[in-house]
């Protein structure tokens, strides 16, 4: 029995251990992940801050443009929507 337990107290204390190396691992992993990730974005930055700028910005305009657009064809189509729906409730109400 007591041979049991020592084998089960010994198997215990190694799954502790080796999770504990296992975070320990993990924690490194982060420090690495974000330094990578701050280089990456010091490299966007840079990018962004040349011709690209001027770019992004027209293509957002265009974009915004697009949406408009977009808003106008949805408005026009609610009006006609709420347009038929009077219709219909005051025929129902005759």
């Amino acid at each position: 029995m007591k041979k049991i337990m020592l084998s089960a107290i010994a198997v215990m204390c190694l799954v502790g251990f080796s999770s504990l190396s296992f975070a320990a691992d993990m924690g490194k992993m982060k420090d690495e992940m974000k330094g990578e990730m701050k280089e990456m974005k010091g490299d966007m930055k840079g990018e962004m801050k040349g011709d690209k700028k001027g770019e992004m910005k027209e293509k957002m305009g265009d974009m915004k443009d697009d949406m408009k657009g977009k808003m106008g064809e949805m408005k026009e189509k609610m009006g006609e929507m709420k347009g038929e729906m009077k219709g219909k409730m005051g025929e129902m109400g005759k």
